[in-house]
């Protein structure tokens, strides 16, 4: 094998995604780590009071693995699917790319980091905006791509979670969003830890957190997304009824001019 093909072989294996059913499994390991279970903290504390604004019956999450974001929702019924039955779990099954939910039932979407580990994007994306009724919210949790977490990829020769996901950037789902008749309410950036899964490192994670949001808001591991559905005016149609045209009405010439007979005159009555 020439010294080209290894590297272009290399270079697909390093933009190849994991198959969904190993994707859930191993990104749920990685989140265990002490690097994931940082992140994954700062992402709850920032979603917990955008989930507090969310209101309705019904509200779906999106993800790449088994970790709920949606416990301080105040929506009833809370639920997302897995892509294969996981022993011991309740989940109902199903491909996020094909969602078997009707168009507009769905009070709101959360995507958390599922455009980053999906081959197509767009159809995630419009899945997703399909279900959300009008007026509903969509949230979008992703990686940045212009953070010291999208370096780590771009220097990264081989493929690893997080870094085998695609970092789609905010400005371009924003893009996205507005082609799909969405508004952008909110975009917000976080995690201002350093790619490094090191004990001693994770623990400056708070401190790096505060500087960050202070004097590095984009720069943030990943961005938040809160967009709502555009509710199309309704124009009421009135029927058009056919004009009746008004009555004219006609004074006699005489009388418009003041003209009376001679019979019309009051006769003098003649003394005896």
């Amino acid at each position: 094998m020439s010294l080209f093909s290894n590297y272009r072989m290399r270079w697909q294996q390093r933009h190849q995604l994991p198959e969904p059913q190993i994707l859930f499994q191993d990104m749920d390991v990685w989140l265990r780590s002490p690097l994931g279970r940082e992140l994954l903290a700062t992402e709850k504390n920032m979603l917990e009071p955008l989930l507090a604004r969310v209101f309705g019956y019904h509200i779906l999450q999106l993800g790449c693995c088994a970790q709920s974001m949606l416990g301080e929702s105040p929506v009833g019924h809370k639920f997302f699917f897995s892509p294969s039955h996981i022993t011991g779990t309740r989940f109902p099954v199903a491909n996020n790319e094909f969602l078997p939910l009707l168009n507009e039932s769905v009070d709101a979407v959360l995507i958390h980091h599922a455009l980053d580990f999906t081959p197509d994007s767009h159809r995630l994306l419009r899945e997703a905006t399909r279900v959300v009724m009008p007026g509903g919210k969509l949230l979008i949790i992703g990686f940045n791509p212009i953070s010291t977490w999208g370096l780590r990829k771009l220097f990264r020769w081989k493929s690893c979670l997080p870094w085998s996901g695609r970092f789609i950037s905010s400005g371009r789902v924003s893009d996205w969003l507005k082609l799909l008749d969405f508004s952008v309410d909110k975009v917000m950036h976080s995690g201002y830890l350093l790619p490094i899964n090191n004990l001693k490192m994770v623990g400056l994670a708070p401190k790096m957190e505060r500087l960050g949001r202070r004097f590095l808001h984009p720069l943030g591991a990943v961005y938040f997304i809160v967009a709502c559905k555009q509710v199309m005016p309704m124009t009421p149609i009135v029927p058009r009824w056919p004009r009746i045209p008004r009555p004219v009405i006609v004074r006699p010439v005489g009388e418009a001019a003041g003209i009376h007979s001679e019979n019309d005159k009051t006769r003098t009555p003649v003394s005896s």
